[in-house]
């Protein structure tokens, strides 16, 4: 039974007692967020952070912590009568999120700035701010929700798993769920559009962000040469059988499990299954070439109750999503030797290095967030990894005359 002196974000004080800061970008969600707080009596503060200013980016339809995202902010916070502040982050984002990003590309990963912009700039740096403004809680327009587990806070994946956002925020640690708040977690995003609309907001019919929101047009390319154009490296694109079958100007063009633009044809459907950054390869292959199975992860955040390097040596059942868009698939975890590995039960095609592969306890709309890492390697059916593994041990004649 909830105490009757905890509030509906299961803080010990009256809501008018209760300071939250709420990260308003500008879009339907989190200012939804500000609107319902406000209505309960909480004490609501709203900020925003303005994260980049790159030209016609700052106007464009989808884009969010920019220009018209800002002026959107400041217009919701009138309307509900909140105080409303805008911190300059674009430095510390372009450190943090950007270079970071481009470097992971050029390297020959599938990053995913999303996280890492939740991990350094929102829920380290803007909740710092939070707690400096006295505030309880920092609040977001998230779809995930956080309940209590114990003397601390567990997540879980939300009503409405079409806009489950869980996968983005895996690497939030213990400290900063125990802090952060998500309204917006049992509600499903057309009551949020009903809600914004019943509250007069201007933003109530407002085109969903992109997930990249620093990249015009979605053209990773096009940031990536502006920052590294060294990386523009030409290269051999090569089957994974060994034959070379083209040229390429750069492998921060291509992306693993990609199928249109390789620029080569030989009569059978091509994918690109691996980027050799060392060798400038672009390594294609047939569709069973990208059957992944098996992974290895990095920079590991477990949020299970108990250690990461207590799972059970047998290996610990619970469910993997390796793309935001995809359900939890069954898997098997273990950790070994500093590594979490992960089996894919049913295997998954196009996995990259540089992903991300979140853990739940099961692939329902309660399913609790176990955490995961980053993507290291992988390893396909053994047919592939032998033929890809011979490939990557030479730089064959055949490239090297090609490249002449």
């Amino acid at each position: 039974m909830r105490n009757k002196n905890v509030n509906t974000l299961d803080i010990d004080k009256k809501p008018e007692d209760t300071r939250v800061v709420v990260a308003m970008s500008g879009g339907v969600d989190s200012s939804v967020v500000a609107g319902l707080l406000k209505r309960e009596g909480y004490d609501v503060v709203g900020v925003t952070l303005q994260l980049y200013d790159h030209g016609a980016a700052v106007h464009r339809a989808g884009s969010c912590c920019a220009g018209q995202d800002i002026d959107d902010a400041r217009r919701v916070s009138e309307t509900l009568g909140i105080p409303h502040y805008v911190l300059d982050y674009e430095q510390r984002f372009r450190e943090a999120v950007i270079n970071p990003f481009a470097e992971s590309y050029v390297a020959g990963e599938t990053p995913i700035p999303c996280v890492a912009c939740n991990q350094t700039v929102k829920f380290a740096d803007l909740l710092k701010t939070a707690r400096e403004l006295g505030a309880d809680a920092l609040a977001t327009g998230h779809y995930i929700r956080s309940r209590a587990n114990g003397a601390h806070r567990a997540l879980y994946r939300p009503i409405d798993c079409d806009k489950d956002q869980s996968y983005f925020l895996f690497a939030t640690t213990q400290e900063q769920i125990d802090y952060l708040r998500f309204p917006l977690g049992n509600m499903s995003k057309a009551e949020t559009r009903d809600l914004a609309a019943s509250m007069g907001l201007n933003v109530a019919d407002k085109a969903e962000s992109q997930d990249i929101c620093f990249v015009p047009q979605g053209k990773y390319s096009d940031v990536i040469t502006k920052l590294r154009p060294e990386a523009a490296r030409a290269g051999a694109i090569v089957h994974i059988d060994g034959r070379v079958l083209g040229r390429h100007d750069g492998i921060m063009h291509y992306t693993i499990g990609q199928r249109r633009g390789i620029g080569v044809a030989v009569g059978e459907p091509l994918y690109v299954v691996h980027l050799d950054a060392a060798t400038a390869r672009v390594v294609v292959g047939p569709r069973s070439a990208l059957e992944t199975h098996r992974l290895f992860l990095r920079e590991i955040n477990w949020l299970g109750d108990g250690p990461v390097d207590a799972l059970p040596s047998e290996g610990f059942a619970c469910f993997a999503k390796v793309r935001s868009t995809r359900p939890p698939r069954p898997a098997t975890a273990w950790f070994r030797n500093g590594t979490l590995m992960v089996e894919l039960a049913d295997g998954e095609a196009g996995i990259a290095p540089g992903q991300a592969c979140v853990l739940y306890s099961s692939d329902g709309d309660d399913a609790r967030v176990f955490g995961g890492g980053f993507i290291e390697r992988t390893e396909r059916t053994d047919a592939a990894e032998r033929q890809l593994q011979t490939l990557l041990s030479k730089d064959t004649p055949a490239a090297a005359a090609h490249s002449a």
